[in-house]
């Protein structure tokens, strides 16, 4: 089956195996010209993960697809549309940004030397300066440029803002969203940085421990994820309601969290002979902590 035209990539049933690490059972699917967040702890799996899609490990198990080619196997083909970032990805210090464009233009025929002097003036980048001499911010960006420049149709981004401090990261995900929003690019952006990730993607992932614990479209996980405040009766018990995922008791105020929010929960409470005090919205960051504890208390079990 091949999902050209339809999807940047497919990871399905994904497997590899570590002395002390394991990935388990990845199925995800990103389709074309949409932003996919990969959020997780260190440690949990995602580098493992985008290695796996880009060719760089070999799975144990499953089967991976990256714009319509099979990877491993046709990796080097598929690689000629996909442009990857990495923290851990370093220039030559002692050459200049104009050199490494210079570079890149020579090996890759969709190198688009005019939308890298753009990108030279939307990061407030210099052609002639060291890279040695960059901050990390103006590193990332000109990693970025490399890369984007490039025109890929898969942009794979591995912790790209990380290190980075919160003005810095502010000002690399504005910069990559306006170009994003002028390029019909799909993205694979990994990240522990959950705000990077509600701000500028439309799919998200969460994995924990080598385990994808949950997957929706962003605006999904908003809408579906509650905390409750609930007045209960003196002496009475926390009512017990369906997808409920975490509940604590103070006093005679439970705290209620669901990840099935709607309009008829209320009436349920209330026939439990509960008190609905107040509705709270979450953030991505705490559905992310509330999934991560709820299957960690089931791997337990």
């Amino acid at each position: 089956m091949s999902s050209a035209g339809t999807n940047a990539f497919v990871l399905e049933g994904v497997r590899r195996s570590f002395t002390h690490f394991a990935l388990q059972d990845i199925t995800l699917t990103l389709p074309l010209g949409q932003i996919m967040g990969l959020v997780g702890p260190n440690g949990a799996g995602k580098s493992t993960t985008i290695r796996l899609l880009m060719g760089l490990l070999h799975p144990d198990a499953g089967r991976i697809e990256m714009l319509g080619h099979s990877i491993p196997a046709e990796a080097a083909a598929a690689k000629e549309e996909v442009a990857f970032v990495s923290d851990d990805m370093r220039l030559f210090g002692t050459a200049t940004l104009q050199w490494h464009m210079d570079w890149m233009a020579s090996m890759f025929a969709r190198w688009d030397a005019r939308f890298a002097q753009e990108l030279l003036s939307r990061f407030n980048l210099r052609a002639g300066q060291a890279v040695e001499r960059m901050s990390q911010g103006e590193h990332v960006k000109a990693l970025l440029l490399l890369a984007l420049a490039r025109r890929p149709r898969l942009l794979v981004l591995d912790e790209p803002t990380s290190g980075l401090d919160p003005v810095a990261r502010h000002e690399l995900l504005t910069e990559l969203m306006q170009v994003v929003r002028e390029e019909d690019r799909s993205i694979l952006f990994s990240s522990h940085h959950t705000a990077d990730v509600e701000r500028i993607c439309d799919q998200i992932a969460f994995i924990d421990r080598g385990r994808l614990v949950a997957a929706s479209d962003r605006e999904s996980f908003l809408e579906r994820w509650r905390r409750l405040l609930v007045d209960l009766p003196p002496g009475s018990a926390p009512p017990r309601i369906a997808h409920t995922v975490d509940l604590s008791l103070g006093g005679r105020v439970a705290s209620l969290t669901t990840d099935r929010y709607d309009g008829e929960l209320h009436a349920r409470i209330e026939a439990a002979g509960a008190r609905v005090l107040e509705v709270q919205r979450m953030t991505l960051e705490e559905i992310f902590v509330a999934i991560v504890m709820k299957s960690r208390q089931e791997g337990m079990a």
